[in-house]
């Protein structure tokens, strides 16, 4: 009789764990609430301007999805909490994150166009030694001036977008800054040469 008690306790125990991990479900509410918080961050810029945030958060989403696959819905429904949390931390440090890409980019504009006032300075030195590329130098001074405006405008607005922008405008700063080096060298050399000749 001892024997069948324990064996009835233990068939009972037995019933109720394949109860309890049989019947697990998916976390799909953490779930849904984990994807609606990554997709306000997105919206919010978190992508831009909060990166480490997003990306720490995301790795959270991914693994959670894997364990759902491999049905560890424990470790998932944890996983999203945790994800859905760090969404919400990385779309609150956008305006920090705006900020700080903000005030990079000014840094950046301004040094440009202060590298770009000395070309101009330089440029009107050996203005009549560039005669053969005055076009290509009022075409890129154009180009340099409305890059240059359209950047501070996107300061407020858009800063994550001014790198590309800033990026063209340097290579035009240093593709003249070559050029006009090179031909004050050359006006140099020639003006040595005269006085030799003398």
């Amino acid at each position: 009789m001892k024997y069948f008690k324990h064996l009835v306790a233990v068939a009972m125990v037995f019933a109720l764990a394949l109860m309890v991990f049989g019947c697990a479900k998916p976390p799909e509410a953490e779930q849904k609430a984990a994807k609606i918080s990554m997709d306000a961050a997105i919206t919010a810029g978190a992508d831009k301007y909060a990166v480490a945030d997003m990306n720490a958060a995301t790795k959270l989403f991914d693994a959670a999805e894997v364990q759902v696959k491999e049905k560890k819905y424990e470790e998932a429904k944890k996983g999203y909490v945790d994800a859905k949390a760090g969404f919400e931390k990385a779309a609150g440090a956008v305006e920090a994150g705006k900020k700080a890409v903000a005030a990079e980019a000014t840094a950046t504009l301004t040094a440009l166009e202060e590298s770009w006032k000395n070309l101009q300075a330089s440029a009107k030195k050996v203005e009549k030694s560039m005669k053969e590329q005055k076009e290509v130098w009022e075409a890129d001074v154009k180009s340099f001036e409305e890059g240059l405006k359209t950047s501070k405008e996107l300061i407020a607005t858009a800063p994550a977008q001014i790198k590309a922008k800033a990026d063209e405008l340097k290579a035009i700063v240093e593709k003249w800054d070559a050029s006009l080096k090179e031909k004050a060298a050359a006006i140099s050399e020639m003006k040595k040469e005269k006085k030799g000749k003398k």
